[in-house]
């Protein structure tokens, strides 16, 4: 079981940087990869970017060069700081782990955090 907690959201004038967290408590030495994922009003939860136990990250086209992920692993925590926001940016941005169990996959979600970006 891992739990994990976001914080971090809030409004934001486009142009603006936010830096979200999640912290990841439980079996966190199963957790393969972590991620962030948003889903704006009325449109499907998407991918913003994922970072795997080794280190190796991967972008949604639309927030290559604007946003970073990273994670501290003595934390526990995984990090997106987004930068010059943009008011399509604006979404609920959810933390995301995957978990491997002697060859079963576990995904557990946060509860999300609000990210506003106003034009």
């Amino acid at each position: 079981q891992v739990k994990l907690v976001e914080s971090g959201g809030g409004l934001v004038q486009a142009g603006g940087s936010l830096r979200l967290s999640c912290e990841a408590s439980g079996s966190v030495f199963n957790i393969a990869r972590m991620a962030w994922y948003r889903q704006a009003p009325g449109k499907q939860r998407e991918l913003v970017a994922f970072i795997t136990s080794s280190g190796s990250t991967t972008y949604a086209d639309s927030v290559k060069g604007r946003f970073t992920i990273s994670r501290d692993n003595a934390k526990n925590t995984v990090y997106v700081q987004m930068n010059n926001l943009k008011p399509e940016d604006t979404a609920v941005y959810y933390c995301n782990a995957d978990v491997w169990i002697i060859g079963t996959r576990y995904v557990y979600w946060g509860q999300g955090t609000q990210v506003t970006v106003s034009s």
